[in-house]
């Protein structure tokens, strides 16, 4: 489950596992553009660290 909001006026992503997540990922602009550009590293990091 994916929310767009703002923070001091800025887009905000929130990535929820389900409606009652006490913990969600929130990130902005910037970390998303950080995310993008390092995106095959981190399916590297999933796949080899992913014990199921």
């Amino acid at each position: 489950m994916i929310e767009r909001t703002e923070f001091k006026g800025k887009p905000v992503l929130i990535i929820k596992r389900d409606e009652e997540d006490r913990y969600p990922f929130s990130f902005g602009i910037s970390k998303a553009k950080l995310i993008l550009e390092n995106i095959e590293e981190i399916k590297k990091f999933v796949e080899e660290s992913s014990t199921s």
